[in-house]
């Protein structure tokens, strides 16, 4: 399976993450998943109108990474808006996002 229909099928794993509209967080955003997340493997898919940035399981983005990455001040308020979609469930802070995976027994 090529790594396109894998990030096609997130919805049949366990993978969770923003997929993002193309525009000035997008590099940001997958700076901050990297550095914010650094013993998982990040998963970038580029389809240029959207950008989809996934992982196993978990994924936090904090605030202060994405401020640090664009240069300027951010609210996570702003992510709302480029999020065009996600995978997982979500969890909303002032000072961070995260995705999560939660089976269901």
């Amino acid at each position: 399976m090529n790594s396109n229909t894998e990030a096609g099928a997130g919805y049949l794993n366990n993978r969770v993450g923003p997929v993002l509209r193309a525009g000035e967080l997008v590099e940001a955003v997958v700076e901050a998943a990297r550095e914010d997340n650094p013993d998982k493997g990040i998963r970038v898919d580029d389809k240029r109108a959207y950008v989809r940035i996934d992982t196993d399981g978990e994924m936090i983005l904090r605030r202060t990474t994405i401020e640090r990455t664009l240069g300027r001040p951010f609210r996570m308020s702003e992510l709302e808006v480029a999020l065009s979609s996600f995978a997982g469930r979500i969890q909303n802070n002032p000072d961070y996002v995260r995705f999560y995976f939660e089976k269901h027994v």
